[in-house]
């Protein structure tokens, strides 16, 4: 489907992409990695043809319709609501609807027939090609994207330009996704997300039967969603056959691997380069001497991926002692503008030891939360109690409250120790990372990656026991994010953070706060229970409801009516059945037919034959292995609740001394 060719790309003297060849089939679900700054995004770019390589060329097959979330979103026409901006995701679909429109007024007013008759001819033309597309189930597609997206249902009718930068950059992921690509492209989706959205995504992606390039270093996305993997580092594309895990694996032995040959060749160089310098000026060696200049100008470099400047370099001071209550708020109200409450009536209590992840929808009042649990924000009601001897550490998701961009990297360092000679300082900031040149420059100029160094090591010189952290993974890479895991759980110390990133909350918290429109709500579990936790109560609320309508049949003062009640909820009980047998009995079905195809071109690719395409069988049976879980994923679903609805009858039918 894409195919790169030769593709180079260079800034300055600067090789982005040197020589690659690559090629993506239709149907693969394919995860891009690399560090920071290796030229992800501009793979994007050049499939996209709004970079043109400097040497190569990039193929697309066919005509595929592209999903792109861009970075700016087009801006939205005057009063455009976040529905109608939405739904304009599908170009075509609204220049066919404004023609649908134009063609039903011009045959309602013309005389004549003859003109009528073609009018109507064209008319059906538009409206077959207009549900081809799906225009009919757009607006249902797009308030479905939306809500799982975080946004009210009552904010749909709201002008997109109220709307702050990332949750338009919402609206303009929604938009995509609605539109039902051939090929969708996503670069970081969950930068802008909260924990529901991103969790909300993949459920929605796991079903998407198109092509799928993501560029990502979430690796809950990664792991649940592709099926192979492209690095881009140093220059160049790796394709590995398999997922985030094949990868990691294979990445390492590609790297011992690498390390040795390029060991190996530094040492021939050096053996020619000695020999040249030897016996250059010898009249009997020139010949020899200049032909060793060749071989070492033959020789091809090795180029070894970046390891992530993060690696190894995270690290975290033993906490001081404290008190068995570390914070406590009470009765909390916190108002930014004295009339709008973000949290009211916060109870909260956090001890010695505690791991929290504080989860919910963005605009909940998350960074609220921390910001007075640090103390940089006071309760406008209420009281914050802080533990014996607590020693706070806060890294604000805006590096600029506690990183002053316009400081040094070493005038950041000085200005967590003041006591500190500078000399340790800088010996400090080497060990996490930061070269003599590094220390000099402004903080405002670092990467994402050196800014959460530079911010663990004033948390290494002042060191915390009650440390918050507001989306601290979003400007690290795989390994950045994997250091920074390891660093948080050697941490002795109280923790709180705020974050997207699934596997992340995953491997640090031991407990989990959510708020909601209603206020906070504590489990006392790791994430995974706690999403157990809230399936098992939204099952809860359902058989709460069949409940609630058996008992008002019980409660009905006759027989006659009793069993009216009782026939109905049997009637909407085998209503409900009738779907969910024939989906279930159709998902096996198509299970078997896939299997036989599998099996068939498995048989084939194995076979060796003459005269067999076997790009395109190879492409077929990928298509298949991916429809193949889909439909299991989905008969699974419905398998099970077709059981559940099934007992849940057969329960109501004893109880009632019913028959159907």
């Amino acid at each position: 489907m894409i195919e790169f060719q030769k593709v180079s790309i260079h800034y300055g003297t600067q090789d982005v992409i040197s020589d690659v060849d690559l090629r993506i089939n239709a149907g693969e679900r394919v995860g891009i990695v690399g560090p920071n700054g290796a030229g992800k995004s501009t793979l994007f770019q050049m499939i996209l043809g709004t970079r043109l390589p400097d040497a190569g060329r990039v193929l697309i097959e066919g005509e595929p319709t592209i999903g792109h979330v861009r970075q700016h979103p087009e801006p939205a026409h005057a009063r455009e609501t976040l529905l109608e901006y939405s739904m304009r995701g599908v170009p075509r679909l609204h220049d066919l609807e404004a023609e649908l429109h134009r063609l039903a007024a011009e045959s309602a007013a013309t005389d004549s027939e003859t003109e009528r008759a073609r009018l109507l001819r064209a008319l059906g033309e538009r409206q077959t090609e207009f549900e081809h597309l799906g225009g009919y189930e757009l607006e249902s597609r797009v308030k479905a994207a939306l809500g799982g997206l975080g946004f009210a249902t009552d904010s749909f009718d709201r002008p997109f330009g109220a709307f702050s930068g990332g949750w338009r950059m919402r609206a303009e992921l929604a938009r995509i996704l609605a539109a039902a690509p051939n090929l969708l492209l996503l670069d970081e989706p969950s930068n802008y997300l909260d924990l529901p959205a991103v969790e909300w995504l993949q459920r929605f992606l796991r079903g998407f039967d198109g092509t799928l390039l993501l560029i990502s270093h979430d690796r809950y996305l990664l792991r649940s969603l592709t099926r192979l993997t492209i690095e881009v580092d140093a220059g160049s594309v790796t394709r590995y056959a398999g997922d985030l895990d094949y990868y990691l694996r294979e990445r390492e032995v590609r790297y011992a691997t690498l390390l040795a040959a390029k060991a190996n060749q530094d040492r021939r160089r050096e053996q020619l380069e000695r020999f040249v310098e030897r016996f250059k000026s010898q009249a009997n060696k020139a010949t020899q001497a200049q032909s060793r200049v060749k071989m070492i100008e033959r020789m091809e470099e090795i180029r070894l991926p970046k390891r992530s400047q993060s690696a190894g370099k995270l690290r975290l001071a033993p906490a001081p002692h404290c008190g068995a209550e570390v914070m406590r708020l009470e009765n909390a109200d916190f108002s930014y503008d004295g009339q709008h409450n973000v949290l009211s009536g916060v109870d909260l209590r956090i001890n010695r030891g505690d791991r929290v992840a504080i989860v919910g929808y963005n605009g909940m009042g998350k960074t609220t939360l921390l910001r007075l649990l640090a103390g940089v924000r006071e309760p406008t009601a209420g009281v914050r109690v802080p533990g014996h001897k607590v020693i706070v550490g806060y890294q604000s998701q805006e590096f600029a409250e506690t990183i002053p961009p316009e400081l040094t990297v070493l005038g950041c360092a000085k200005r967590a120790a003041p006591a500190r000679l500078e000399r340790d300082l800088r010996a400090q900031l080497g060990t996490f990372g930061f070269t003599a040149e590094d220390v000099e420059k402004p903080a405002g100029v670092l990467s994402g990656g050196e800014r959460i160094r530079l911010a663990f090591l004033q948390l290494f010189l002042a060191p915390p026991n009650f440390l918050l952290l507001d989306e601290p993974t979003t400007h690290l890479d795989l390994e950045g994010r994997q250091t920074l895991e390891q660093a948080l759980n050697a941490f002795d110390g109280t923790l709180c953070l705020v974050s997207h990133d699934v596997e992340f909350v995953r491997a640090i918290a031991t407990s989990v706060i959510e708020i909601t429109p209603a206020g906070l709500r504590r489990y006392p579990g790791t994430y995974d229970e706690y999403r157990d936790w809230l399936t098992h109560q939204a099952r809860q609320q359902s058989d709460n409801a069949t409940a609630a309508i058996v008992a008002s049949g019980a409660a009905a003062n006759s027989s006659r009516e009793l069993r009216r009640v009782r026939a109905q909820a049997r009637a909407r009980a085998q209503t409900l059945l009738g779907p969910l047998k024939r989906r279930v009995e159709k998902a096996e079905q198509k299970i078997a037919e896939l299997e036989g195809e599998e099996r068939t071109l498995s048989a084939t690719l194995s076979s060796g034959t003459a005269g067999v395409d076997y790009a395109a069988a190879g492409s077929r049976l990928r298509a298949i292995q991916h429809e193949l879980h889909k439909t299991a994923l989905e008969w699974e679903r419905d398998a099970t609740e077709l059981e559940r609805q099934q007992q849940e009858l057969a329960a109501e039918q004893a109880q009632g001394g019913a028959t159907p």
